[in-house]
């Protein structure tokens, strides 16, 4: 508890776990609706996939990158802390 009261740790690298499945429900949820949504033809089945795949590609991609940043944040403390 002290770690979170003092900013010793960082707590967001969790909750972009929890972003990045929101957004893959969000990737889903966008596709089903392209796919279903007024009718259904084998293009929108098709679109829908791709709006899916894209949603969870983007979603990973954008969550990785706030990772790295939050992993270049714990390298540069450790060598901030050696000297």
């Amino acid at each position: 508890m002290k770690n979170l009261l003092f900013f010793d740790t960082m707590l967001t690298p969790k909750i972009i776990t929890l972003v990045f499945w929101l957004m893959l429900l969000m990737a889903a949820i966008a596709g089903l609706g392209t796919m279903f949504g007024g009718g259904l033809s084998f293009l929108k089945l098709i679109f829908g996939l791709l709006v899916t795949a894209s949603g969870a590609v983007s979603a990973r991609i954008t969550c990785e990158i706030l990772i790295v940043l939050f992993k270049i944040h714990e390298n540069i403390k450790k060598i901030a802390d050696k000297a």
